[in-house]
Parts: structure tokens; sequence; C-alpha cells
């Protein structure tokens, strides 16, 4: 099992703040890595919204390869965060040349392209170096996107935070995703450490999927470039979304109607039966086998969690207006937010979708036997 925390906060926080909430919950994780989500930045980075921030560890020749390659494309760097980092690393820790966070200023030749179109070509540089990666074993590349900020290293989370000074001034956000990694492969893959992204989307799992090769099969024959990868059987989940966003034009309310959709008989006396039917059949190659507890983060910078009908992973929400957060135990929340009210908590059951939106006033469940709302 793993250990997840994911926080939204109407002001900025550190990362350190999710940490130690993962490090009071370390009999649920072997501190075997530690995986950020960070966006809707605060610090000197909100003075750059809009501009793409790439995440990644490179080598000292990987990082002369992707300067080339970035100032052949066009872009020039606006600012950056310098790890400096001890020559020897801690117990545990890969010795490492340098984690890169960096701000771009986009290409002048991209000027007047359409939002899809900067999409899809950003998405596609950080595929394209990705694979490039594969050839030295130079470069691994986590993100390259506006407002996001991804970090993740093998090793103790908390033992981690140290060593990469997590808690400095200009590393801060109002949505942070934490994950205290259970190694369950072989040999341990940064790509296969949670959370996961594309696009603005980001999902993070506590659980197993055994249902994944029909699911990947599914998702890589949509001829979409961006479902790729799969070191890990939990990045699924985020493209999974991802899809049911971008390709099907629903919101997250559909989200478990696809992944744990309802029995038939429950199905005659929904509201939208007919509707969700349709949807069942034509994506019954997506329903999970858990269990799973699955938090994740959409492009507006909504919150949301899920479980599984089996509800072996369980997760708990609470908070108070301006600061909530998801916990995969209540320990984890009493360290996130201490002075929240904490006859207020909730753990949302299988049918339960809990949902924190942007302006982080309260905590809404949708439940599956619900009407879905109507679309904008």
């Amino acid at each position: 099992m793993c250990r997840l925390l994911a926080m939204t906060s109407e002001m900025p926080q550190s990362p350190i703040v999710a940490i130690r909430a993962l490090d009071v919950m370390r009999e649920g994780h072997d501190g075997s890595g530690l995986g950020l989500f960070m966006t809707d930045l605060g610090g000197p980075f909100e003075e750059f919204n809009g501009a793409p921030v790439l995440s990644g560890i490179f080598t000292n020749s990987g990082l002369k390869r992707l300067d080339q390659i970035m100032m052949d494309v066009g872009f020039r760097t606006k600012y950056k965060i310098s790890i400096k980092i001890p020559k020897t690393p801690p117990p545990g820790v890969p010795r490492r040349d340098v984690y890169l966070i960096r701000a771009y200023e986009y290409p002048e030749d991209w000027e007047g392209l359409c939002e899809n179109e900067i999409q899809h070509r950003l998405m596609t540089i950080r595929l394209q170096l990705r694979q490039m990666s594969h050839e030295n074993e130079d470069m691994i590349v986590f993100s390259f996107w506006p407002d996001v900020i991804m970090i993740k290293e093998i090793g103790d989370p908390m033992t981690i935070a140290e060593y990469l000074q997590l808690d400095r001034e200009e590393l801060r956000s109002r949505v942070i995703m934490a994950q205290g990694r259970q190694n369950t492969n072989y040999a341990i893959n940064l790509y296969a450490c949670h959370p996961f992204f594309i696009q603005g989307v980001s999902t993070m799992t506590n659980g197993e999927n055994t249902a994944f090769i029909p699911i990947k099969e599914f998702l890589m024959s949509r001829g979409f470039p961006g479902y790729v990868g799969y070191q890990s059987d939990s990045e699924v989940f985020t493209h999974i979304l991802h899809f049911i966003l971008y390709r099907l034009g629903g919101g997250i309310e559909t989200y478990k109607h696809v992944i744990t959709p309802l029995q038939d008989d429950d199905l005659e006396q929904h509201p939208n039966g007919i509707f969700l039917k349709h949807l069942k059949n034509s994506c019954r190659r997506l329903i999970i086998d858990g269990p799973n507890c699955v938090m994740g983060c959409l492009p507006d910078k909504t919150l949301f969690m899920v479980q599984d009908r089996k509800k072996l992973r369980p997760g708990v929400v609470g908070g108070k207006p301006g600061l909530y957060a998801f916990s995969s135990e209540m320990c984890g929340l009493d360290e996130a937010i201490p002075d929240r009210d904490k006859s207020k908590d909730v753990q949302p059951m299988h049918q339960d979708t809990a949902i924190i939106r942007p302006h982080r006033q309260e905590v809404n469940l949708c439940r599956q036997t619900e009407p879905l709302p109507l679309p904008h």
C-alpha cells in the first residue's frame, strides 16, 4: 500500500506540510519514494502564470542537451529554482546532478496559436524528451505545463524533503498532492511513482488495478499520443480521467460512472439511466478492479477523491473554509489541519465522489445514484 495526502488552500502552502502528514502515516508506506504534484503556484512562479514549467532530474550532460533542444525550439528561460545538493546523498537516495524546475517563455512563432494547439505541442515536447531520455538515461522529465511543478525521488519522503530543502520560500502552492510510496515493483522506476500527470490532469492511487492490461489497451487504441508509458498500473486512472474530460466532454461527476458503474438494476431506476447504460457499454473496458482509493486534481484546480466498491483503501476528508485535505488516514489529516472541526470530517462511501471546488469553501459529495448535473 501507499499513503496519500492532497490539500487545497487559499494561501500558498509549503510541500513540507503534506510530507509531514505522510511521515505520520509511515506505517503505510515503506519509504521507497516520494512523489509531489503542485499547482496554483505561489511565490515567484505566480508571476509567470501561463508560462510552461519544466520539472525533472538531469545529469550535467543531459542538462546541456536539454538547453540545446529548448533553444532550437525557441524557448527561453524566464525563471528557475536552483537546488544545490550535497555531493553525498543520504542513504537510500540516488546521487543526482541537477533537479530542475524552470519556467520558459513561449517561442515567438507560437503567438496566435489556439489553446488546444499549445497544449498539444507542450505534451508532444514532454513525450519527446521522455523518449530521448531512454537513449542516454540522462534526463527524467515529469511535467512540462503552465502552473505545475512535479518532484519525484527514491527514498524516505522526509529525508528527501530535508535533502532537497523543499521548505524553501519560493516553493509554495495552493494545491499539493503527495504520495509516500510502497514499492510493488522489482525495480524502482521514477516514472512509476505517483502522482501521474497529463495536460492539467493529475491523479494518485493507493491500491492496485488488476484490470490494467485491458484498460491500457483500450486507451492506447484511441489514437491519442499521450496515452503511453504505463510503468505503473495506476497511471491509467489519470488517462481515464483525461479521456472523460477531453474526449467525452464529461465532468468529474461522470468519472465513477465509468470506472465503477452502477449495476444494471440500479441504472433502471436512475434519472439518467439511458445515458449511463450507453456510457457503461461504450466504456466497459475502462471498468477498474480494485481495491483503490484515487485522489486527483482537475485543470481548474478542483480536488476529488473516489473509492471502489471493495473500499479496502479508505480515505478521509476534512478541513475548514479556505483549507481542506484528503488523507489515507485520520492521523495524516490531523497533522495537516490540526485546528479543524473534526466532527465535520467525512469518510466517503463507495458510491461517492468527494469534490472540493477551487473556491475551497466546502466539501461536496456527489453520489452515483443522484442525477448528473446539466452541462454548462
